[in-house]
């Protein structure tokens, strides 16, 4: 099959130029611009010199058809919004990576993003891929709206015990750490090298907009689960999220029922990996790979549930599980080409 990606030349871009590198159903990768046309991809990445030799090209959707079978959307909020519809009107499945078309209310969408929002009719027929809890869904979809990074480690970390009722409806809080790629390549203050570097800062208190991206699919869950508490932090690494999330359990619960929900939850989970009793999982560990390590505990003395879920943001937090839905969309083996090891150290 022939894909193309539009946004090559951000971080999103570079890793599904890594990723699809490897997939032996990837015949072609196109590579599309909307400013940058006849730029070569090793003049914005030297490291996939010899590897990848394509210059970027226009998009003209007239004949994209002919191009590609499958769009892969690794831009800004905004762009997918315009090119998602022409996209799929011209035959071609699509993935976007952004944020345009998650959230199921426009007016939601509208207020977080500060931008106007995607036709309705074109949020509508994307659908949310999640894999784990959304397969059958994304099985028949011809548009995938790919999850936040955040929401992909709290909601992977939080469904077990919201789906079967396990806590307290207003008591989740989650408190969540990422490296610095998440906010994307251009150059900012709050990334910069002497802000960041042995620093640890607290960044959009209450104002994240991913926290309505996580909230609509718990209530989806579970309609009880009112509004959440969810703080994201930066700290100085470039790569992964550690979402550390608590609940208060809503009955009497011990340690090894709270292990064997999650396990059986996710026994058949290629890339959910729940740790053993004890054991706590760190970024380092999913580094680099599409998987999602989780760890639980249980604290009989306060009631309280705390749940470790650990990622690579570029890789399960983006153009990983991007790739994952692509498999499913068409029939593959879900892990085809993510079947990556962890680099460590």
């Amino acid at each position: 099959m022939r894909v193309g990606i539009i946004g090559a030349t951000g971080y999103g871009g570079a890793e599904l130029l890594r990723l699809l590198h490897q997939h032996p159903h990837v015949e072609e990768v196109v590579l599309y611009t909307s400013s940058k046309e006849g730029m070569n991809i090793q003049d914005s990445y030297p490291h996939v010199s010899t590897i990848y030799h394509q210059t970027l090209q226009s998009i003209d959707h007239t004949s994209l058809k002919q191009e590609v079978d499958t769009v892969f959307l690794a831009t800004p909020p905004g762009v997918s919004a315009e090119w998602s519809r022409k996209i799929a009107e011209a035959g071609c499945q699509v993935i976007d990576l952004s944020g345009d078309l998650r959230l199921e209310d426009p007016a939601v969408y509208e207020k977080w993003y500060k931008r106007e929002a995607a036709p309705l009719d074109l949020i509508k027929e994307a659908v949310y891929g999640l894999p784990e809890w959304n397969r059958k869904e994304i099985e028949t979809a011809n548009i995938i709206s790919n999850p936040g990074c955040y929401p992909t480690a709290t909601l992977l970390g939080l469904a077990p015990l919201v789906k079967n009722k396990l806590i307290e409806t207003d008591s989740i809080i989650v408190d969540a750490k990422s490296g610095t790629s998440g906010a994307g390549r251009s150059p900012s203050a709050i990334t910069h090298f002497s802000e960041m570097n042995e620093n640890f800062k607290i960044y959009q208190i209450n104002q994240h907009k991913h926290i309505p991206e996580i909230e609509q699919n718990l209530q989806k869950w579970d309609k009880e689960i009112p509004n959440i508490t969810f703080q994201p932090h930066l700290v100085p690494m470039v790569r992964g999220i550690m979402a550390t999330i608590y609940a208060k359990a809503n009955q009497e619960l011990t340690e090894k029922a709270l292990r064997d929900i999650y396990e059986q939850s996710y026994e058949n989970e290629r890339f959910v990996r729940i740790r053993p009793e004890g054991a706590y999982p760190a970024t380092k560990e999913v580094y680099g790979s599409n998987y999602c390590d989780i760890g639980v505990t249980f604290d009989e003395r306060t009631g309280r549930i705390t749940v470790v879920s650990v990622i690579d943001n570029v890789v399960k937090g983006a153009s990983g599980q991007a790739i994952q839905n692509y498999n499913i969309m068409n029939g593959f083996e879900e892990s085809t080409g993510l079947t990556l090891v962890p680099m460590y150290p």
